[in-house]
């Protein structure tokens, strides 16, 4: 079965979506993230179950992670922020250490069309994906720019694909 039937097979029904946006400067009323995505993925017909503000530390980013993949109508999580290779930058670190299941294809494409947006600096790109307790996690910068491309190129083009891949029997 190719990857178009697997599409099909998918159905377009609403995914149920957390947020998590990992920043130690950024508050709820300076997180333009949090807008984007809220808007994007509801006029597609999903659904934001959650939304966490955190800063860069590990045990935060853990504990968001934990909290959120245990709630069980969350079908995807998506992080945004601390990707990168500062001391600070500590997502992929975590998220890395918990993932089942990984996608590398997620950062390639990624860093690949970051390439082609904003050059070499794509390099310093960590976002990553995978599964966690049947919940598909994504990582991705903070930046606008970023989340923009991540989102409008990668996660919802194939977002009700990815869902179903993860709970299928066969």
């Amino acid at each position: 079965m190719g990857a178009q039937e697997h599409r099909q097979r998918a159905g377009h029904g609403p995914v149920t979506v957390a947020l998590v946006t990992v920043s130690d400067s950024r508050t709820p009323e300076t997180d333009k993230n949090k807008p984007y995505l809220e808007a994007r993925l509801t006029e597609l017909g999903h659904r934001v179950a959650a939304y966490r503000l955190i800063k860069d530390e590990p045990d935060q980013v853990a504990a968001a992670l934990e909290e959120l993949a245990a709630m069980p109508d969350v079908q995807m999580i998506l992080f945004n922020g601390g990707t990168g290779i500062s001391p600070r930058d500590t997502t992929y670190d975590v998220i890395s250490r918990y993932l089942e299941k990984t996608l590398p294809g997620f950062g390639e494409l990624f860093r690949m069309i970051s390439y082609q947006e904003i050059g070499a600096a794509a390099m310093f790109s960590r976002a990553t994906a995978g599964v966690y307790r049947q919940t598909l996690i994504v990582s991705m910068p903070g930046s606008s720019g970023a989340v923009r491309t991540a989102m409008e190129q990668l996660i919802l083009p194939e977002i009700n694909h990815l869902a179903w891949e993860i709970v299928r029997k066969n």
